[in-house]
């Protein structure tokens, strides 16, 4: 909404109470956020004042995301803000809490969002509804889990994440010990990415999917998010196998497609891969092969992957993982090529943990796939342990170092090699 106030930035971020069309209420939210994905401060003016809402008997603290973040249990000794919305919110008679969010999903999160709308309730004795949205939105993904707390901070409703529900609680009805079950993790993993793609997709204007397949763990599990977001009959697979692929490559590249009933084109890249080789020879005479000829390969699959975007219109979906795009043991134009990199952030463990997910009723991820070692296939016997530390080593310096934000130093208390960790750093 445009600011009211005689300073500041011209917009507030607000909460709007309509009844029987008509504005009864704008609440401007208090706390802006810079840190991490938000930047809320760079467009929004704060809200003057936090008063509650009288409506229909009651007394309503209205509060917009980050103003119920600045609890003392979830940041003990530093909490980021002055105030505490909540908190004021309730020392002026508020009789029911009510908190609209757009809060995004990451790994572990709803436990943390859960203990904290419960912390509200039960200090202040004062039952918390909580309404958080859903969808996909570029890189972020807003996974919903809304719910309603009774004045114990026990859940009357606790609705599903990432889809949409429409529930009409009683907000002056008990609630239910034990009723909030966390959901499982690798589950919400899989379900964001899903939603993730399917409103990537959606807004983009794009139905259809083209990607490469080569029997890997990376490109199988790519595919069949693509296929739970978008149907099997609007996902087309390609492999591409050159001197280089192993029998797997095609084998379990079809028998992937074969479980997940999509159609799979196989185009062999030696001939083009010769004719690049052959081109660029008066240019490289008297130099060793290295990863410049290895890259070549990965860059034909890309341009061939474009043309069929080109030619049909399909959404063409990169497959690189968080743990080799962290290290760059990627292909600029190669297999960086797409227009989403599904699970970018994703690493590759958890890569294999999906892979067991999706596998749980029924074979989706050919067990080939599972078992053989990671390769980029560009050279006689390559695998990424070549190059790499194994990926059980890899990941948790990747989690202490860029998600934790550690020194070397304390990355290196987590009984990891500190030669390792220096390398990876």
């Amino acid at each position: 909404l445009p600011n009211g106030g005689a300073s500041g930035k011209a917009l507030v971020n607000a909460a709007v109470l309509a009844y029987r069309g008509r504005v009864e209420a704008a609440v401007q939210k208090s706390l802006l956020p810079t840190y991490d994905v938000f930047d809320e401060s760079r467009y929004f003016g704060p809200a003057e004042a936090i008063r509650p809402v009288r409506f229909r008997g009651e007394v309503l603290g209205i509060s917009i995301c980050e103003d119920a973040w600045n609890d003392e249990a979830l940041w003990p000794g530093r909490r980021p803000y002055d105030l505490d919305p909540i908190s004021i919110l309730a020392q002026q008679g508020a009789t029911l809490l009510l908190n609209i969010s757009a809060s995004p999903y990451s790994v572990g999160k709803e436990s943390v969002r859960y203990r904290l709308l419960c912390n509200h309730a039960r200090r202040h004795r004062i039952p918390f509804l909580y309404v958080n949205q859903i969808g996909g939105n570029d890189e972020l993904v807003f996974d919903g889990r809304s719910m309603a707390l009774d004045g114990a901070g026990e859940p009357i409703t606790v609705l599903p994440s990432f889809r949409e529900t429409l529930e009409v609680v009683d907000m002056g009805a008990p609630g239910e010990v034990g009723a909030y079950r966390p959901e499982e993790e690798i589950a919400t993993v899989h379900d964001a990415l899903v939603l993730g793609l399917a409103d990537y997709a959606r807004k983009t204007g794009f139905s259809k999917a083209v990607m490469g397949l080569s029997g890997g763990i990376d490109s199988s599990v790519t595919c069949a998010l693509a296929v739970r977001a978008l149907g099997a009959e609007n996902v087309l697979g390609i492999t591409m196998p050159s001197e280089y692929s192993s029998a797997g490559s095609v084998s379990d590249s079809q028998r992937l497609a074969e479980n997940l009933g999509i159609p799979l084109r196989v185009i062999p890249i030696a001939d083009i891969y010769q004719a690049y080789l052959a081109a660029l020879e008066p240019h490289f005479e008297g130099r060793a092969m290295d990863v410049t000829e290895e890259n070549i390969q990965a860059r034909i699959r890309g341009n061939l992957w474009m043309a069929f975007s080109n030619k049909f219109g399909y959404l063409v979906l990169s497959a690189g993982n968080k743990s080799e795009m962290a290290v760059g043991y990627t292909t600029l134009y190669g297999d960086m090529a797409g227009g989403l990199s599904v699970i970018s952030d994703v690493p590759k463990t958890m890569v294999y943990a999906l892979a067991r997910y999706m596998n749980r009723e029924r074979e989706v991820i050919p067990p080939g796939t599972l078992t053989k070692p990671p390769s980029a296939e560009l050279r006689p016997n390559q695998t990424d342990q070549d190059t790499l530390p194994p990926y059980e080593v890899l990941d948790p310096i990747l989690q202490g170092y860029i998600e934790e934000g550690l020194s070397v130093a304390a990355v290196v208390l987590k009984k990891l090699d500190e030669a390792t960790v220096r390398w990876v750093v």
